[in-house]
């Protein structure tokens, strides 16, 4: 048994952790339970920390691993059950809720052949802001030759509750110009660049402008070959049936704050989601875990 290597840090306003096992190294937020970035000694990073991402107390974080609960995107495009799980009048922000919020760090412990890491945020005394559901949620990070994330929600209400999600994952890649997606030839996916259109991918998915996609019924496992840093980034999901690929390009980037202008190079994000037909259905007592393992091979 290992002795986990944790150092608290502080980043700007909030609280974080660097955990090490081996030649591996991820840093975690406690705001959000945001993992912002995972790296292994001597290769480039394979989770994008954004050189200008803004760490304050209650602004969501644009890097790493963002949590989207209990919806995804904009809210008046989740599916009708999702969105008649909200009561109140004020705008919906963006991916929900949680990203923005302390999580309770439950525990840091060493396993046979890594270190996990807990963070839960339980249902509040006075309920989550117009969403009066009785949820609880944990993250679970576990650290070894890979790191594997996954999201529990538990339903301890009385009712049955409809949720979106996402773990919103930004990869550091060499320049998206040059990498692949390998797993979606065949796909159908919703082209939201084109008026939420439907479309079915043929081939690799290779990049040339502005990416914002929801691929169906996507299979366990996907990959970013980057040829210029000789590695493929494997991505082995659980509990999800759809995958999300963005990338904001030159205009999109330019009107981004807490982006620099070409740092759309540098990042792809593949999210592993349960959004539109694939949405999480709890019914009282019930459990729902959506989960993703990340590691790089070289090619």
């Amino acid at each position: 048994m290992n002795t986990p290597n944790v150092e608290a840090v502080k980043l700007d306003e909030l609280n974080c952790w660097r955990i090490r096992h081996g030649q591996a190294e991820v840093l975690v937020a406690q705001q959000g339970a945001h993992i912002l970035s995972y790296q292994i000694d001597g290769q480039p990073p394979i989770i994008w920390l954004n050189d200008k991402a803004v760490f304050k107390t209650g602004k969501s974080i644009r890097a790493g691993v963002p949590v989207c609960w209990p919806w995804f995107g904009v809210f008046e495009r989740n599916p009708q059950s999702v969105k008649a799980m909200r009561v109140s009048d004020e705008p919906a922000g963006a991916h929900g809720f949680v990203r923005a919020m302390d999580w309770e760090l439950g525990g840091i412990e060493a396993e046979d052949h890594g270190i996990k890491v807990e963070f839960k945020l339980p249902y509040p005394d006075g309920g989550f802001p117009g969403w009066p559901h009785e949820v609880d949620l944990t993250l679970t990070l576990r650290l070894d030759e890979q790191l594997h994330i996954s999201l529990t929600s538990h339903n301890r209400g009385g009712d049955s509750v409809s949720l979106s999600q996402a773990l919103h994952s930004y990869f550091a890649v060499s320049d998206v110009r040059n990498v692949h997606v390998e797993g979606v030839d065949g796909l159908d996916y919703i082209e939201t660049l084109d008026d939420w259109n439907t479309a079915t991918q043929r081939g690799d998915l290779q990049f040339a402008g502005e990416t914002d996609r929801i691929y169906l019924d996507a299979p366990p496992q996907l990959s970013i070959v980057d040829p210029t840093w000789e590695r493929r980034i494997v991505l082995s999901a659980t509990g999800s049936r759809t995958a999300v690929i963005w990338n904001p390009w030159i205009d999109r980037a330019a009107a981004l704050s807490d982006m620099d202008n070409d740092g759309w190079q540098r990042m792809l994000c593949i999210e592993t989601a349960n959004v539109m037909g694939d949405v999480v259905n709890l019914a009282p007592g019930a459990s729902h875990t959506m989960g993703v393992s990340i590691g790089a091979k070289p090619l």
